[in-house]
């Protein structure tokens, strides 16, 4: 597997690489911690004339809080995100998903923004991007554009991503300070891609009535998707096992099941239930 012949240039700023791509002519493409693009090159399912490194702009890492959301760099790792004390306290789904992303080395290179930009089916981020209300911000010589996540996968490796800009950060909604979250899935057992991934939130007032709930699920067809049906069953109601059951089949109403040698469309939709069941159960 070796890829077509192609240049390499590093931008030291965001500024440099946006001017990179702007006289690419379309050519071109960034490359961040290489574990997306690199392998669709190989085995040429893409080329492109050049790479653009910005491995190394400071200005796209780090995690900081932004009013009630949690904003991350594009290029902070899985691993450290995973760490950050902050985001385990915020948003344990999040630190939850990256910690479960491939193996060690592609958790301390993948990045965030690179994993969500990619929009693999078998992604785990794409999944807390719904649950959580993400906005993907972009930046390009026209200025900054914010998508939000439910209007940003639009199908396999296919994304709103606009032209010749940069993946500047990913912002999350915090969950309200009664509600807990987790992210649990099922992994294939040869690359660790989510064959289902569930992210969940969920809120109770102080008699145990449900007043917030958020689900997204990934892995199960071509795009992520909230799996708004759990939620509205939940909403308003006092948990119990019977909830658990009846909120956890509606997982995949409406929606498309994919199918492959691994898993059919039957068994997906029999996992994405029975994970959103167990993540159902870890916050109640």
């Amino acid at each position: 597997m070796i890829a077509n012949v192609f240049n390499y240039e590093r931008a030291e700023s965001i500024d440099e690489a946006l001017q990179l791509l702007e006289g690419s002519g379309g050519m071109a493409s960034v490359l961040a911690g290489g574990h997306s693009i690199l392998p669709l090159m190989k085995i040429r399912l893409t080329s492109f004339e050049k790479l653009i490194d910005i491995g190394r702009i400071s200005e796209l890492k780090g995690i900081k809080q932004t009013e009630d959301r949690l904003e991350v760099g594009a290029l902070t790792t899985h691993r450290e995100i995973a760490n950050d004390p902050f985001v385990k306290e915020t948003l344990p789904a999040l630190a939850e998903a990256t910690a479960s992303i491939g193996d060690i080395q592609v958790q301390n290179r993948g990045t965030i923004g690179g994993n969500i930009a990619h929009a693999d089916p078998a992604s785990d981020l794409p999944a807390l991007a719904l649950a959580f209300d993400a906005e993907m911000n972009f930046v390009s010589k026209k200025g900054e554009e914010t998508y939000a996540a439910d209007e940003f996968f639009l199908g396999p490796l296919i994304t709103a991503t606009p032209e010749n800009s940069i993946l500047k950060s990913v912002s999350f909604a915090m969950p309200p300070m009664d509600a807990n979250s987790t992210y649990v899935k099922y992994a294939h057992p040869a690359t660790g891609y989510a064959v289902v991934g569930v992210a969940a939130s969920m809120g109770q007032t102080d008699d145990g009535i449900i007043t917030y709930a958020r689900v997204g699920v990934t892995g199960v067809g071509d795009v992520p998707f909230r799996a708004t049906e759990v939620e509205r069953t939940l909403l308003g109601s006092q948990p119990s096992e019977e909830l658990i059951e009846e909120a956890a089949r509606q997982t995949t109403e409406g929606q498309e099941m994919g199918s492959d040698l691994f898993a059919s469309e039957e068994y997906r939709r029999h996992l994405a239930e029975v994970f959103t069941k167990r993540a159902l159960k870890q916050l109640l």
